[in-house]
């Protein structure tokens, strides 16, 4: 399919529920949610003395609009290569259920609402955040993914910023803690994505994007990579203990956490196998949300 065919301008003919349904799929509320549950982490541990929840809502609607605006914006700068690929064919864009311009109006307004609730009802510092998101995901990682595989390293910035978001709605600055949250879920991105990538390298390869894998298919070099981030991760999942953050009880239960994620790296990277990469990626799936829970109930 050329990439004339790949440009959906019209969409085709559907019911007032499927185009309900092809509106919310463009928002990836899957993703949304994991980035707001890490935004609400970096807000409850930034908080003191009585808890804000009217400052909460509002901060998590505008994150949560934000992570929306975008998944969607994602969706239609990539409307070109999704079609090339099975996994991702039947997304509203390439499927015809939304047509291109409607899918930017879409992705447009909502990341303008979003930063006008930011810096409206939270803080401008917030909003600044938001917009290193919008133009960090949008308009560097995103057409960046047919250009380098550098792309993982560029997109794990933006996708790191939403536990620093919701640290900086509730204490309006930054501080030591907040930059370990940052560097912690930056880390986490590296054997999320390059496992992803190694499962569907073939169809990435096809559609052009040049993801580590699709550049080296013997993995070596992919194997190397999780396992060294896997065991940064590790060690820098221990730095809110020490910087007074979180409890022993949240050092002995990271240090498990780290080591069986580290182990999954390891137990790829030996083997290489898809069945191996969805093992690792389902530990990862598992492991962010359960490491800032755990950060959650051990708060000092």
């Amino acid at each position: 399919m050329d990439s004339s065919a790949a440009e959906i301008q019209q969409a085709r003919v559907i019911g007032f529920r499927e185009r309900v349904l092809a509106y919310v799929e463009l928002t990836k509320p899957r993703i949304a949610f994991m980035l707001v549950l890490t935004s609400a982490a970096g807000f409850y541990l930034a908080s003191t003395g009585n808890f804000d929840w009217v400052l909460f809502a509002n901060s998590m609607i505008g994150i949560a609009l934000l992570a929306f605006g975008v998944a969607t914006l994602n969706q239609w700068v990539e409307r070109r290569t999704d079609i090339l690929m099975p996994r991702t064919a039947q997304r509203p864009l390439p499927s015809g259920r939304l047509s291109a311009n409607e899918a930017l109006i879409f992705g447009v307004l909502q990341c303008v609402v979003a930063e006008i609730y930011l810096s409206s009802l939270i803080n401008l510092l917030t909003a600044m955040l938001g917009i290193v998101v919008i133009l960090g995901y949008v308009l560097v990682y995103t057409p960046l993914k047919t250009r380098s595989s550098a792309c993982t390293a560029i997109g794990a910035i933006p996708g790191a910023l939403p536990p620093l978001m919701g640290w900086t709605a509730a204490s309006g600055d930054i501080t030591m803690a907040a930059w370990a949250m940052f560097v912690i879920q930056f880390l986490w991105q590296f054997p999320h994505f390059l496992a992803i990538a190694w499962l569907y390298r073939e169809e990435y390869a096809k559609a052009g994007i040049l993801m580590l894998p699709v550049l080296e298919p013997e993995g070596r070099l992919t194997a190397r990579q999780i396992v060294s981030f896997a065991f940064m991760l590790l060690v820098v999942s221990l730095a809110p203990f020490f910087l007074g953050l979180a409890s022993i009880i949240y050092l002995i239960g990271a240090t498990i956490l780290g080591i069986w994620f580290f182990a999954e790296s390891i137990r790829f990277a030996w083997r290489r196998t898809n069945e191996l990469a969805k093992r690792l990626l389902l530990a990862s799936v598992i492991y962010l949300p359960l490491l800032f829970i755990l950060l959650i109930l051990t708060k000092n």
